[in-house]
């Protein structure tokens, strides 16, 4: 079996061959790239982009700097927001739907590595797709372990760290995340504590 269906399948891998370091290396440049344009390149951004990420939906916006391992295993839908500092470490998918709004220093994690001491030092890692759905909001702040779908519609509060599944429509906090309520008719009403809409 290769390194990358090793990684298909989530098992152990290393990443020191079959192409890997080469995508990796292509995906950090670009990102130096488009960490280097100035705030009023805009277009250069958005070329970038799309030539960076494994698709790039239509209206988004990524505040610079953005970190990423390879970028090519990222697919983000339309009208995808992310503020500064989002760090993707894409060694296998990382999927973000329509209507995504992430924070900022928002970090994304597909890979960990193994807790054993002696095999950990073999360099060995393991990695299992992030899923965020559409319409999600992702506080600042927030960290996104490995195998992790978050839900339609679902809000992730600042600073959370983000362990298991969030289902659908729900408010979810904490470290480690929790479901904190439903999202109800009453958040039509109320956009912020008292603060009537």
């Amino acid at each position: 079996m290769t390194q990358r269906e090793h990684i298909k399948n989530g098992k152990l891998f290393t990443d020191m061959g079959e192409g890997l370091p080469e995508e990796r290396l292509k995906g950090k440049e670009l990102v130096y790239d488009f960490n280097l344009t100035r705030p009023s390149e805009k277009d250069r951004r958005q070329v970038l982009a799309k030539e960076l990420f494994g698709s790039y939906g239509e209206k988004c916006w990524i505040e610079p700097p953005l970190h990423l391992c390879y970028g090519s295993n990222t697919f983000i839908g339309d009208h995808f927001y992310a503020n500064t500092n989002l760090t993707i470490l894409d060694d296998t998918t990382v999927t973000i739907g329509n209507r995504v709004l992430l924070g900022p220093n928002v970090t994304i994690c597909t890979v960990g590595h193994p807790v054993d001491p002696e095999l950990r030092a073999t360099g060995q890692m393991y990695a299992f797709p992030v899923v965020i759905e559409d319409g999600v909001w992702i506080g600042s702040g927030v960290i996104i372990n490995p195998g992790v779908t978050i839900g339609k519609n679902s809000v992730i509060g600042a600073g959370s760290i983000v362990t298991k599944d969030i289902p659908p429509h729900v408010i979810a906090v904490g470290n480690p995340c929790r479901i904190l309520r439903e999202i109800t008719e009453e958040d039509k009403m109320y956009y912020y504590k008292n603060r009537k809409v």
